[in-house]
């Protein structure tokens, strides 16, 4: 149980290396190629330093609607994606399990709550997890045995532990919903409270309170359905169904021979190297 396991919001760092490398990256049959390079270049970088004992990847399921859209036809309302990045999406769980590592996925869900769930789950039974992610919401997750991963700048990862959280936002992990419901969410398109900033949200939730306990005390009568409604949309589902994890043995050989068919031909290198 000393190892931990990596829990990686693949749509997260998909985007990333999709905007952060040149368009002119391709592979077989002229096929963009960006994002799935820069996202396993990401992946065996964060496996070599962390040395976790498995990897689960969360993804988006970008076809089907999740109890969130349909509950606040807003949410993320106008983001639109390229049609090479949707069709590396597609693609990108092939070489997670070609590398011996476990996909999440399925309609209804996002890929935040497989992130919710495993590190959940791997908490209950009595292990560590580190969640890769570049999304503040899984800030929620933070805990004694929950460290989340996030990108700040040039491939550095912060860690984020329950005190950096609190020195953050102002708030405890459990109390981030909250938080998101009262402030905002502009990223998500979450309206928030009415005047209500970071700093006045932070200040509400002091000393434990919840949104619950501040509706009970007359607090936003007039916007109470609709926080709840925001709330509801910022918890991460940690009951979100998963795969088996047990611990891993990466299988580089078997993503050198995809990566080669692809002719990502540097990557298939890397990768045979590192199968020895």
């Amino acid at each position: 149980m000393s190892r931990p396991l990596l829990v990686i919001d693949g749509d997260s760092f998909a985007h990333r290396a999709y905007h952060g490398l040149p368009k002119t990256v391709r592979r077989a049959g002229g096929k963009a190629a960006g994002a799935i390079v820069g996202f396993a270049n990401f992946l065996l970088r964060l496996h070599g330093e962390e040395a976790p004992r498995a990897v689960i990847v969360g993804w988006d399921t970008l076809d089907a609607p999740t109890y969130r859209s349909e509950a606040f036809p807003a949410y993320q309302g106008g983001r639109v994606f390229d049609d090479d990045l949707i069709e590396q999406l597609h693609a990108l769980p092939e070489f997670v399990a070609a590398c011996g590592f476990a996909n999440a996925k399925g309609a209804g869900y996002e890929a935040d709550d497989f992130l919710a769930a495993a590190a959940t789950a791997e908490e209950a039974r009595g292990g560590t997890a580190l969640v890769a992610s570049g999304d503040r919401d899984t800030f929620q997750l933070a805990s004694d045995a929950v460290t989340i991963l996030h990108p700040v700048r040039a491939g550095e990862m912060a860690r984020i532990g329950p005190a950096e959280v609190r020195e953050r936002y102002g708030v405890e992990p459990g109390q981030v919903p909250d938080f998101i419901a009262l402030r905002g969410d502009p990223s998500d398109k979450i309206p928030g409270a009415r005047g209500i900033g970071e700093k006045t949200a932070a200040s509400l939730l002091k000393r434990g309170a919840t949104l619950e306990t501040l509706l009970a005390s007359g607090r936003f009568d007039s916007q109470a359905d609709d926080l709840r409604l925001y709330k509801r949309i910022a918890t991460m589902d940690r009951g979100a169904p998963l795969p088996k994890l047990p611990d891993q043995v990466p299988t580089w050989r078997e993503a050198a021979a995809l990566a080669r068919a692809w002719e990502i031909n540097r990557l298939a290198d890397r990768l045979e190297e590192l199968a020895g």
